[in-house]
């Protein structure tokens, strides 16, 4: 019951804090940070570093920030400020939501919002990264709902850090030739460049993801040959029972094991550590979760069949709607 209290208050303290934080963001947003760190002396950074990873908690834009840092401390040392200062401040927001919400929301989860959770908790530090690479995800609205999924906070903490650096290299970048555009630094030409070349590699991130992500991928006359071809190969089907009977049926030798039931029996699968092994569904979404879990847990040659058993149907290929083979 104190327990209860004790998270209700501090939920009420938060609600207030961005209320009169995003009242007031014009004035926190001025000249006067910038005054106010200038009279900090050798003290700056950690008076920075707290401000910004507060601004973070309480859902205040980082961006004006991250140029800041880099306006006030250059695109080296502002870097290594603006990373940290963001990390710590993903990692508290992250901790107050696993703190306030997660057991309530874990309770309360059902239907397509616990299959997205059980999803984004298979891919674990993958998702993560992903999120932190493409900036295109809110940052501060990311940060409480991942606390609220059973992604291990070490895991979080890491791939936020390092995924976080070419954004954080670009943008502090930006502050720094900003500054040195209105004092008239040298080499202003060449610091542009390269700037604008840090922030179209930032850019291009989500393309080069999708690209890796799908490198896992093989086709369905891909799968057939190696069915044919490769007796130590184990088609992995993570459909439910039902489906594996059902309308779409199964390949013959497949062996089912439910996607919400793989992290429960993996050890039925000790043998197939370093054997190849793919994965199948009805399309390729639940076996690329599957894939992604095998993968963090060692196994070492894991695929995905692409677009799984709809495809393997279209190709015209045989299926049996028998019952789930056992090991």
């Amino acid at each position: 019951m104190k327990n209860d209290w004790a998270r209700l208050l501090l939920l009420l303290l938060l609600i207030t804090a961005v209320t009169l934080l995003t009242l007031y963001r014009d004035v926190l947003y001025s000249s006067r940070i910038e005054a106010l760190l200038s009279d900090a002396g050798s003290s700056a950074p950690f008076w920075f570093i707290l401000m910004y990873a507060c601004a973070s908690v309480f859902f205040l834009p980082g961006s004006v920030l991250t140029l800041l840092g880099g306006a006030l401390f250059g695109p080296y040392w502002g870097t290594l400020y603006n990373l940290t200062a963001a990390t710590l401040g993903a990692m508290l927001s992250f901790l107050i939501a696993r703190y306030l919400a997660a057991d309530w929301v874990a309770r309360k989860a059902g239907g397509r919002l616990q299959k997205l959770m059980l999803g984004v908790e298979t891919e674990g530090w993958r998702f993560v990264a992903f999120t932190r690479l493409v900036p295109l995800f809110p940052f501060n609205l990311l940060n409480y709902a991942l606390g609220l999924t059973r992604i291990r906070f070490a895991e979080y903490s890491l791939a936020t850090f390092i995924c976080m650096l070419p954004g954080a290299i670009a943008y502090t970048t930006l502050g720094y030739l900003g500054r040195e555009a209105a004092t008239g630094g040298e080499d202003l030409i060449q610091k542009a460049l390269l700037a604008l070349a840090l922030l179209a590699s930032v850019l291009f991130l989500p393309r080069l993801i999708k690209h890796l992500r799908k490198a896992d991928l093989i086709t369905i006359h891909e799968l057939k040959q190696r069915l044919d071809t490769d007796p130590q190969l184990l088609l992995l089907d993570v459909r439910t029972a039902a489906d594996y009977v059902g309308e779409q049926g199964h390949i013959a030798g497949s062996l089912l094991i439910p996607l919400e039931q793989l992290e429960q029996r993996l050890d039925e699968l000790k043998d197939y550590r370093d054997k190849p092994v793919i994965t199948i569904c009805r399309t390729d979404r639940k076996s690329a979760q599957a894939a992604r879990l095998l993968t963090q847990q060692g196994f070492s040659h894991v695929r995905i069949a692409r677009m799984g058993m709809t495809d393997w149907i279209k190709q015209g290929f045989e299926i049996e709607q028998t019952q789930p083979l056992q090991e």
